[in-house]
């Protein structure tokens, strides 16, 4: 059982990963997914990050909040640059 606070932090040290904040933040930028690949199915994970964070998510367990702010950070370039492209493609007022 996990019985640690569900901060990003310790999410990485439940993923194996570092969990320092520059790793963080650097994992996070090179890792970036287009809006049509959800986290789970994201290519860098190995099963059993895979399997930890379908079943946080999906049993909406304390870790979901944590997952789902990951998904929203690794998801942020690809959200950034559809909505400018639907801004740029909008017909102006006036």
């Amino acid at each position: 059982m996990i019985t640690t606070d569900p901060t990003m932090t310790n999410l990485f040290l439940q993923l194996g990963l570092d969990e320092s904040a520059e790793a963080i933040d650097l994992f996070i930028r090179e890792h970036q997914l287009p809006t049509d690949v959800s986290l789970s199915e994201a290519p860098f994970w190995n099963d059993a990050q895979r399997q930890f964070l379908v079943e946080q998510w999906k049993a909406d367990a304390p870790w979901a909040l944590t997952v789902d702010q990951l998904s929203e950070a690794l998801h942020a370039d690809a959200v950034r640059e559809r909505a400018a492209a639907e801004a740029s493609a909008a017909p102006s007022a006036g």
